[in-house]
């Protein structure tokens, strides 16, 4: 067993193609088909099983590659300690709902990540493919929220996936509305007072599912909907139609526009905010600092309602 095969699993791991690992590795495809396949014979097991959909990692291949990631990084920790070698390009990606905290924490991150290398990567994301981002180990972190309303599949789903949810916060639901709409001086607002609004929501494509939506209350019938896929729009689509949304009410005024207030609604629901992760996938040391600063960016926003 080499370092360099540990370096292959993890690359085709995260490329979930042996054809692109090959290429980011500048290596043939057979060379590399031949190196896994020696390293398998090697440890008894097989690490990953080719599927009509791509390369799926075996439970066996995911516990050893959370003991390769463990290896490689120490192994790149020795060579910049002792190495006048530029360090190693890092990896990380996180996949999230539509949360400016999560934002907030990644620019965060990036701004104390004093390398000249990196490749990082934040996808704001459908609920289902946030799961399976993760489950995939496409991305370490997923951030989303559950509910008495959907936590039962959210959770098996997870169980599924061999996947942990971790709480953050629980919220009591805001809405989201133009500084300008007439509701933005209530102290709170009901659901009979935004009916004459319109409702903003995430699509959720192929899997817009209830269970599956990032507002909670989907169920209920709303005269006026608007189904968007990024959160400018959303914003944009807020102030210009005097719109609303359903969400947890922290919001960071200094990524988003101070014409967006948050108010209180007045319902018995709750919403519990967590980050998910792998079980069988240690978090690397980017992770635990990038879960660090997600905690502490929540504190401070928080702090401002």
């Amino acid at each position: 067993m080499t370092l360099q095969q540990l370096k292959y699993v993890i690359e085709v791991a995260r490329s979930r193609s042996i054809s692109k690992a090959a290429q980011k590795l500048f290596i043939s495809q057979p060379s590399l088909s031949n190196a896994l396949k020696e390293l398998e014979n090697e440890i008894g097991i097989i690490i990953f099983m080719r599927t009509n959909r791509g390369i799926v990692m075996t439970p066996e291949g995911l516990e050893f590659l959370g003991y390769a990631r463990q290896v490689v990084e120490q192994a790149a920790l020795l060579e910049n300690r002792y190495s006048s070698n530029q360090p190693s390009q890092q990896h990380f990606s996180v996949s999230a709902q539509h949360y400016a905290f999560a934002v907030s924490a990644f620019v965060r991150l990036l701004k104390e990540y004093n390398r000249d290398e990196y490749e990082f990567t934040l996808r704001e994301t459908k609920t289902y493919e946030i799961i399976e981002d993760v489950k995939n180990l496409h991305s370490e972190i997923g951030i989303l929220y559950v509910n008495d309303f959907n936590q039962k599949v959210i959770h098996k789903f997870l169980r599924e996936g061999n996947l942990i949810f971790h709480e953050l916060f629980e919220a009591k639901p805001h809405v989201f509305i133009s500084s300008q709409n007439p509701l933005a001086k209530k102290e709170f607002v009901t659901l009979s007072d935004l009916k004459p609004y319109p409702y903003l929501s995430f699509e959720q494509g192929d899997y817009n599912s209830f269970y599956f939506s990032e507002e909670i209350l989907s169920t209920i019938s709303r005269p006026k909907n608007i189904r968007v896929s990024d959160r400018a729009t959303l914003f944009n689509l807020l102030i210009g139609l005097n719109g609303y949304t359903i969400s947890t009410g922290v919001i960071s005024h200094e990524l988003n526009s101070k014409e967006i207030v948050s108010v209180p609604l007045h319902v018995e629901e709750r919403i519990t905010v967590g980050y998910i992760t792998h079980k069988n996938v240690k978090n690397s040391p980017l992770a635990t600092i990038y879960i660090e600063y997600l905690k502490e960016t929540i504190e401070e926003e928080r702090g401002q309602l």
